[in-house]
């Protein structure tokens, strides 16, 4: 049985969590809604928008790791009682956003004709592509700077402010999607790329809900954000923390287009499957996600009160509970797989195909629910550096090696590479709770020293 100060961290927890999760969902869903109301305006419209997202998802999940490295910051801040230093945190992340966004503009302008050439598009996919990914970059100039503002709101006034901002801005992106894809409403009929201006125009809206919020809301009145007020010492802090993160990121977003590659030779059906069971699977990840924010937030502010026993709890009762999440999901898709695979197709060979590339999806996400909410404890901690370093050994020095190990020698053809994913998913989960117990240890150590 549970003791009442466990009830009370669980429902702690979970009022963090559930909010952070519908926020997550939304996000999908809007990325869904893309894809699904371009397809509707024909194949190529939909090529060019899948390959334009496949581009900018690793490029956009690095830049938020980026930002949303003011999360433990803030946290922190919050449990030692130094909200008069929140602005500089904020100031800081509005800077690094608008110098990632100029450095993507240049990149756009000086490399995509190379790039579109390397990938050797059809004219009319190529020409789709261009724009979106255009429309993308533009639009998160509003997105980038959403971010930090994002981390006050879930750390200051809590995450149901982000849950309710988010939510509202679906049915916002589905309406404007209807409007530029197919020329509803007067608008002209851009087909995929108007999903990207679609896109753009909802961060912008985001962005303008994000600052009503924060500038008439009582819980920001005493944090004077927008005063100017400048420290390199806190641009370095931010950094510090949010480039590790933002690469970990990247490492592991960045492997999984690069192994469209190996696995392409094998033939459309296989590609499809392949794309199939990585679209359920972001769906799922959404779960271990969630934990892994809620957790930052929780842990950061216990940390910074210097309640280490009370983080380590947190800690512990996080991992549990994700843990137990993913093995009931997981029994609910191994018994559903073939209803699963038809929400993706239709056609026997893909039916056959997607259930099995479903098994390593699941055992993916039995792994993922321990490493990616240990990486959220870790960020609490402000204690990233060795995160990153194992998602680069966990993805690009076991994961990949393995698949290709598994596939020229070992004969597992296309799940050679999924195979070698829950492998390196498995090492990553691993090395990271090593890493955890390391970081709490050296944590009682000090104490123990300063108590002397």
């Amino acid at each position: 049985m549970l003791n009442t100060r466990t009830w009370y961290r669980l429902r702690r927890l979970v009022l963090v969590m559930l909010p952070v999760l519908a926020t997550q969902l939304s996000i999908v869903g809007m990325n869904f809604f893309d894809a699904a109301m371009s397809g509707h305006a024909g194949a190529e419209q939909l090529a060019g928008t899948s390959i334009g997202g496949s581009l900018m998802m690793p490029i956009i999940a690095s830049a938020t790791g980026i930002l949303m490295a003011a999360t433990p910051i803030i946290a922190q801040l919050i449990g030692k009682n130094e909200r008069e230093n929140i602005a500089l945190v904020i100031r800081s992340g509005l800077l690094l956003a608008i110098f990632i966004e100029i450095i993507l503009l240049l990149t756009y302008f000086f490399f995509i004709d190379t790039l579109l050439v390397f990938l050797d598009l059809e004219p009319a996919v190529a020409y789709v592509a261009r724009y979106y990914i255009l429309s993308l970059i533009v639009g998160l100039s509003g997105g980038l700077l959403t971010f930090p503002l994002r981390s006050l709101t879930d750390t200051v006034a809590g995450t149901a402010v982000s849950m309710k901002i988010y939510l509202s801005a679906l049915p916002i992106n589905a309406f404007l999607n209807y409007c530029f894809i197919f020329g509803n409403f007067g608008m002209p009929q851009l087909g995929g790329i108007g999903a990207g201006i679609a896109t753009a125009i909802t961060y912008y809206i985001l962005l303008a809900i994000f600052l009503y919020i924060i500038l008439t809301g009582r819980q920001f009145a005493d944090l004077h954000l927008f005063k100017y007020n400048f420290s390199f010492a806190s641009v370095k802090e931010y950094l510090s923390i949010g480039v590790p993160n933002g690469l970990g990121i990247f490492m592991e977003a960045s492997l999984f287009g690069f192994i469209i590659i190996f696995i392409s030779k094998f033939g459309t059906n296989y590609i499809a499957a392949h794309q199939a069971a990585m679209s359920f699977s972001s769906v799922l990840y959404m779960l271990p996600l969630s934990y892994s924010l809620a957790l930052t937030i929780v842990i950061g502010i216990e940390v910074g009160a210097q309640r280490y026993r009370e983080a380590k709890n947190y800690a512990r009762l996080g991992l549990c509970v994700s843990f137990c999440t993913a093995l009931v999901m997981i029994c609910l898709v191994m018994f559903n797989r073939d209803l699963v695979a038809r929400l993706y197709a239709t056609e026997p060979i893909l039916l056959i195909y997607i259930p099995h590339f479903l098994i390593y999806t699941v055992a993916w996400q039995l792994f993922d629910a321990i490493a990616c909410p240990i990486q959220g404890i870790l960020r609490g901690y402000k204690d990233v550096n060795a995160a990153f370093y194992i998602s680069m050994l966990a993805y690009w020095g076991i994961c990949l090696p393995v698949g290709l190990v598994l596939d020229y020698y070992g004969g597992q053809g296309a799940f050679a590479y999924w195979q070698s994913m829950v492998i390196g998913i498995f090492a990553s989960a691993f090395l990271l709770f090593i890493r955890l117990r390391y970081t709490e240890n050296k944590i009682v150590q000090k104490k123990k020293e300063k108590s002397k």
